[in-house]
């Protein structure tokens, strides 16, 4: 299927070939009839698969097609849990619209109010903003939302892990009840859905795009085990022999700070990205990053949400996720589109027991790297009975614990997991 068989207005259709779009993705091809046909729906798919398209070119399709008034109005309003989301969302909108005489504005906060009220009283079409800007304009009388006709949350498991559930309740007091609701994210917890169910009409369209490895196929994967205290000298040592750029993932605010900290007493290149810096000075990192200014960019998985960075090579979980789909969206940062990347994780003791649920989670063992500077400190404190059991040589992956119900025991194993198994166990020091 092209995207000249969906029937699109062909302003969207020379605004897509314009940026080499040919083809819709999975997510696309199975939600954007759904959407053109006025469904609610809940869509999940891994990052970096076209959710943004998904929604946003049936939006505008469904514009096109209204009435022309007088006077411009908000119709359609995206709700992201990140600045830097909401400005990627709002720049594929302006693409997706271009030439057809809509405007998209995006408002969040961090910043002065006073152009993004502007924006909106010269009239919007498209909304894209962050919950509490976008309550706190709309309370002061700046931002009209009784003309929604489209709604979407996007990253809606982010909007809950950040706690907007009380923004978005309010939201949906406040938009038109009859209008098209639409859920997005990479991940669809519990919570989510029982959610949806809740704000979505009773009808409404499932979209769940399942692969057979629930990470990016061209991402090549391996752990290191470390101590806690060397995970920086680790990680000094892996940029020297890394070429390009290289997205780091930590668990804190705080955290990501220290390791900025570090590589720039070790003489590199490094900026932070999370809640507590400004937005100036996280679009300035981020900027800087893509110009190959800074050379490591350090994230938090909130600030990270948004970030596209065409032909990034490398990523690195400095502190693995304690929620294992956490990781599926990191690695996604690379091996986007046709480009290949790597992601190398940093395990402590600690740690095992998230190392463990992620390799459930994609039904694979990430390969071990035994060999390297740092090995020993590992071993030491993975064998301190304050961090847990020593590591027992045999079954269970080498990791010394029994499997449960659930682990790898008890799931699929693919091919390879198998000859490892067969050639006998993988992971011992």
């Amino acid at each position: 299927m092209a995207f000249d068989a969906l029937g699109l207005d062909p302003q969207i259709l020379s605004a897509l070939k314009e940026q080499g779009y040919t083809t819709p993705t999975p997510i696309q091809a199975q939600s954007i009839p759904l959407l053109l046909e006025g469904s609610d729906l809940l869509g999940t798919a891994q990052t970096g698969t076209g959710k943004t398209a998904a929604f946003v070119i049936p939006i505008i399709q469904h514009l096109l097609s209204q009435p022309k008034s007088n006077r411009r109005q908000i119709k359609a309003l995206v709700v992201t849990p990140t600045r830097e989301l909401a400005l990627q969302v709002g720049e594929n909108a302006k693409r997706y619209s271009k030439n057809t005489g809509l405007r998209t504005a995006v408002i969040f906060g961090g910043v002065g109010q006073t152009p993004q009220v502007d924006l909106l009283t010269r009239g919007v079409d498209i909304l894209v903003a962050t919950p509490g800007r976008l309550l706190d304009l709309e309370n002061q009388g700046h931002a009209d939302l009784s003309n929604i006709s489209h709604f979407v949350l996007d990253e809606a498991d982010q909007m809950l892990d950040m706690g907007f559930i009380h923004d978005i309740r309010k939201l949906l007091k406040i938009i038109p009840a009859k209008r098209q609701s639409l859920f997005f994210s990479a991940t669809m917890p519990k919570s989510i859905i029982e959610l949806s169910a809740q704000i979505l009409r009773p009808n409404y369209k499932s979209v769940r795009i399942a692969v057979d490895k629930p990470t990016a196929e061209r991402v090549t994967q391996c752990v290191y085990y470390v101590s806690k205290k060397e995970k920086p000298d680790l990680l000094l040592h892996l940029l020297n022999e890394m070429k390009g750029a290289v997205l780091v993932f930590g668990r804190t605010k705080h955290g990501c700070d220290k390791v900025v900290r570090m590589l720039q007493n070790g003489r590199v290149s490094a900026a932070a990205i999370h809640g507590n810096k400004s937005q100036n000075a996280r679009q300035k990192a981020l900027k800087d990053f893509k110009a190959g200014e800074v050379r490591v960019l350090i994230a938090t998985d909130i600030a990270a949400r948004g970030i596209d960075i065409s032909g990034l090579e490398h990523v690195v979980n400095f502190e693995l996720p304690n929620v294992s789909e956490t990781y599926v969206h990191r690695i996604g940062r690379t091996g986007r589109a046709d480009a290949s990347g790597s992601s190398i994780s940093f395990c402590s003791a600690d740690e095992r027991g998230f190392l463990k649920d992620i390799e459930q989670l994609i039904s694979q063992d990430i390969d071990l790297v035994r060999e390297h500077p740092f090995s020993e400190g590992a071993a030491l404190e993975w064998s301190d009975p304050e961090n847990r059991k020593p590591i027992k040589q045999g079954g269970g992956g080498g990791r010394g614990q029994r499997p449960q119900k659930g682990s790898d025991s008890s799931r699929p194993r693919s091919k390879d997991a198998k000859s490892r198994s067969a050639r006998g166990p993988k992971r011992k020091w």
